[in-house]
């Protein structure tokens, strides 16, 4: 029988290491932005070329779709007589890089710098697609596990179609545990496993007070400007400290993790100066209590702007739901208290844009006690920490409704400075380490538990 301890396993992840980065640094050449039409077919040569990168494996490999929707890989080995099957989740397509001049290198040439490996999508999530690669690498031979590695295509853009990916290969993506390999540890050094993330909320709400401008001067005074009733609606979504006052929205405790100020300002990048909001410990805040944010507003600009009141005037707003709650009943909350407030006799008028559910995991049992001690052996006795997201990552929901039954683990290889989705996106190399180690270990570990 092999030896298959730590000290083995983490020698054979460092052989495989080298590998491993370079397929890495291959998929982060190709600009898979799921959200770009035009690059649609960099999307679909992503696939392809993780689907090659896991046929090479020996795992039975295609790429599939379902609904006209971004192309996913499926990647299969069977489970041996009396050995669990684990489902290898991670996502291949990637955010928009914004304005190059915004990036230290080019957004899609992988570049090192210090400890990191820079460039669109090095973390989120090529780096989770390659960790399963690199966990299946090292194992070789010696995997005792049946696995099925899902690498989804469309998951930057709100996994539109993935309900009906998981309805049309229900049965081939079954397993006993699921590993999705889409979230973060709590610090470079101190693993994590996500137990609970905040749904969303999005809208688009239109204030109207005209039926077509006027002049400031001839009618202001008397006729409302809706620039000023749209301000004064947004100002009434929080109170005076800066709590939702949405009402009829759900909040929860959260564990008692500590995080200082000095590394939430670090991590934050909150101006010198300004005060945070809300009440609460601040995990409590960014896990487990509702948040209100205006992403986008439509106005006239400031630069070149007329005497003119304008007729209407239009904001964005994302509301991130506490676990617990759900789309349905927060968004009817959030639309009755914009109609309810709004000044003057306003018209306003809420589209949806998009919801994702809450999600909250009952991390206990065989399946996480295994997790739990193979990350605390990768990260050479720091256990992992029980964490929220205060981000939505709706799919998980999905998972849980689709495969009842299943221990659903969520890992991930970003660290609070990863920037995903940001400018200077970064993979922390000697973290990446550790999560090879530790999904070779778990994979090993769960063969030897069948949990």
């Amino acid at each position: 029988m092999a030896d298959l301890s730590v000290d083995t396993l983490r020698a054979r992840v460092a052989a495989a290491l080298p590998g491993v980065r370079r397929d890495l640094e291959d998929l982060v050449r190709i600009e898979s932005v799921s959200a770009d039409p035009e690059r649609a077919g960099e999307v679909r040569r992503s696939a392809e070329a993780v689907a090659a990168l896991l046929e090479a494996e020996g795992l039975e490999t295609r790429i599939v779709s379902a609904d006209g929707g971004a192309p996913a890989v499926i990647a299969r080995r069977e489970a041996p007589e009396g050995a669990p099957t684990v489902l290898l989740y991670a996502h291949h397509d990637v955010q928009p890089e914004g304005d190059h001049g915004d990036w230290d290198s080019a957004p899609f040439e992988p570049t090192e710098r210090g400890e990191r490996l820079y460039g669109r999508g090095a973390a989120d999530d090529k780096a989770g697609v390659v960790a399963h690669l690199g966990a299946l690498r090292a194992l070789g031979a010696d995997l005792a596990v049946g696995v099925t590695v899902f690498v989804e295509g469309e998951e930057e853009v709100g996994s539109e179609t993935l309900p009906a990916l998981l309805a049309a290969h229900r049965e081939e993506l079954r397993a006993d545990v699921i590993v999705i390999a889409d979230s973060a540890n709590w610090d470079v050094g101190v693993p994590a496993l996500t137990t609970s993330l905040r749904g969303l909320v999005r809208v688009d709400v239109e204030v109207r007070t005209l039926t077509h401008a006027v002049h400031s001067g001839m009618w202001g005074g008397l006729v409302p400007d809706s620039l000023i009733a749209l301000s004064r609606l947004i100002a009434s979504l929080h109170d005076d400290v800066g709590d939702v006052a949405v009402a009829g929205l759900h909040a929860g405790p959260a564990a008692d993790v500590d995080y200082p100020e000095e590394r939430l300002r670090a991590e934050s990048g909150v101006a010198p100066g300004v005060g945070f909001i809300g009440t609460g410990s601040a995990v409590e805040r960014l896990w487990t209590k509702p948040s209100l944010s205006i992403t986008g507003l439509d106005a006239p600009k400031v630069d070149g702007a007329s005497n003119t009141l304008v007729p209407a005037a239009r904001a964005k707003i994302s509301m991130r739901i506490a676990p617990g709650d759900t789309a349905e009943s927060a968004l009817a909350a959030l639309r009755a208290h914009l109609e309810e407030h709004a000044p003057w006799g306003a018209q306003v008028t809420v589209t949806l844009v998009d919801t994702g559910e809450a999600t909250q995991i009952d991390a206990t049992g065989p399946a996480y006690d295994v997790a739990r001690d193979a990350f605390a052996d990768a990260w050479d006795g720091v256990r992992p920490v029980d964490m929220g997201v205060g981000g939505s990552i709706p799919f998980i929901a999905e998972f849980l409704e689709a495969y009842p039954q299943a221990s659903v683990l969520v890992t991930g290889v970003e660290d609070p400075d990863t920037r995903a989705h940001g400018a200077n996106e970064g993979l922390h190399l000697a973290e990446f380490e550790r999560v090879l180690l530790a999904e070779t270990l778990l994979l090993t570990r769960l063969a030897e538990s069948r949990a």
